[in-house]
């Protein structure tokens, strides 16, 4: 009698994990969350699901877009988001262990983790693919991370090389005999015998403000360009429905994917490792489509933003050419600038597309033709900046010169590096339309 008693229990039992393991399913399959709702959401019992908290789902977005940047460690972080009111119940900052957990949940990308497999949920995601997937990078780079040590202000280092021997670039301080201190740059000389000599930093950053100089514009043309491209977005929205369409195939495709996996799965053709790899590869793909296809839909200018950036780029090249803020001369110089050399007391950078268009363009005048057309105007006019630009927008124009060879060869140099990095390569060519369009004058003497 106490044997079958036994086996009704164990009965009830097995019955009551089979029926929990259902509902399990039956949850994940609708794409309901399982659990507590982690930090940023609150469970909605009406929905029975999560959806964002209205605070909290900013501060995380806010963390996140912080620990992007690349400028803070896990301790500086958990400072950042306790000024944000994210703390412990002791009113301490959130220990360095929680950060990275934090960070790296990818229930903020709107999927359902159970027993080490990722599934698809029907609640909001409160980050982009593309945020989550710049953290995880600078997550991986500051893994083994080298011991901390007191930086000194030297705001210039790490940015360029010796000219001579291939040495990185180090700085010092020095006292002068009034008692001032002085900041001198300088080769290492880790790899042999170097003659390079020291430039002190107020030198140096003239320098580099000068090179700034070359691929500035003036603001009555950003300004027109700017307008251009506000144009050009206004006719993107009404002619993009080839590319939403382009992405909608692809998202099916990625979900006619997911869906032969699962079978093959189920059938027994694949094991289970290969199974979990290839779906959490293709669910991160239908996120980031999922993305795409929503911020298009929203802006429908994709492909001016680079172009709008760029602009602005070259707006704040000239803002910065006329500052003091180091740190931020030395990350512009780095996003549009090559391999900067130091050489005989002077630095050297080579400009990518679409900056070497600029400056060649600013470069390239005659300069008779611009001699003669700056005698035409006062000391200190105004007009003498933007000179350069404004020399086909006269009252009395020179009699017209064919120029259809120049744009010609301007393009085709640009398409034939497309395979190298078609971002910038769709600013050039963009660059290379827009200069007949604003009647920016191109170098004469090309011809010649």
């Amino acid at each position: 009698m106490l044997q079958v008693a036994f086996g009704q229990s164990k009965y009830y039992s097995d019955n009551l994990v089979e029926n929990i393991n259902r509902g399990i399913r039956q949850k994940l399959r609708r794409g309901e969350w399982l659990t507590k709702a982690p930090f940023g959401y609150v469970n909605n019992p009406k929905i029975r699901n999560i959806e964002p908290h209205q605070t909290l789902s900013k501060v995380i977005v806010r963390a996140f877009e912080e620990f992007a940047t690349g400028k803070h460690t896990l301790k500086s972080l958990a400072e950042f988001l306790a000024e944000l009111g994210l703390e412990t119940k002791n009113r301490t900052p959130l220990a360095k262990a929680s950060i990275p957990r934090m960070l790296t949940n990818k229930a903020y990308l709107g999927l359902v983790k159970h027993k080490g497999e990722y599934h698809e949920g029907r609640f909001e995601p409160i980050l982009s693919a593309t945020l989550f997937e710049a953290v995880q990078e600078i997550l991986r780079r500051k893994a083994k991370p080298r011991k901390s040590k007191q930086r000194h202000d030297f705001p210039f280092t790490g940015l360029m090389t010796c000219g001579e021997c291939g040495s990185a670039i180090t700085a010092q301080f020095s006292r002068g005999k009034c008692g001032g201190l002085y900041r001198y740059y300088r080769c290492t000389k880790k790899k042999g015998v170097c003659s390079q000599k020291y430039i002190q930093e107020k030198d140096l950053a003239a320098q580099i403000k000068a090179r700034l100089k070359s691929v500035a514009l003036c603001d009555e043309w950003t300004d027109k360009m700017l307008k251009q491209v506000d144009e050009w977005e206004k006719e993107q929205s009404h002619s993009s429905q080839k590319f939403v369409q382009n992405l909608k195939n692809k998202l099916s495709e990625t979900q006619e994917k997911l869906d032969k996996l699962v079978s093959a799965y189920i059938d027994g053709d694949i094991p289970k490792e290969s199974y979990l790899a290839k779906k959490e590869e293709l669910l991160k793909q239908k996120v980031s489509l999922a993305n795409d296809l929503e911020d298009f839909g929203q802006t429908g200018k994709n492909w001016l933003q680079p172009l709008r950036a760029w602009i602005l780029d070259t707006k704040k090249a000239k803002n910065l050419a006329s500052s003091e803020n180091y740190e931020e001369m030395k990350r512009f110089v780095q996003k549009v600038g090559t391999n900067p050399k130091f050489l005989d007391k002077s630095i050297s950078v080579s400009f990518g597309e679409p900056w070497d268009f600029v400056a060649s363009r600013l470069a390239g005048r005659a300069p008779a033709e611009r001699q003669s057309r700056e005698a035409m105007l006062p000391s200190g006019s105004k007009n003498s900046e933007s000179i350069l630009w404004w020399s086909w927008g006269e009252s009395n124009p020179r009699p017209k010169c064919n120029n259809t060879r120049i744009y010609k060869r301007s393009a085709d140099s640009i398409l034939k590096k497309l395979s190298k990095n078609q971002r910038e390569i769709l600013i050039s060519a963009v660059l290379v339309i827009l200069v007949p369009i604003l009647k920016l004058p191109l170098g004469k003497h090309s011809d010649k």
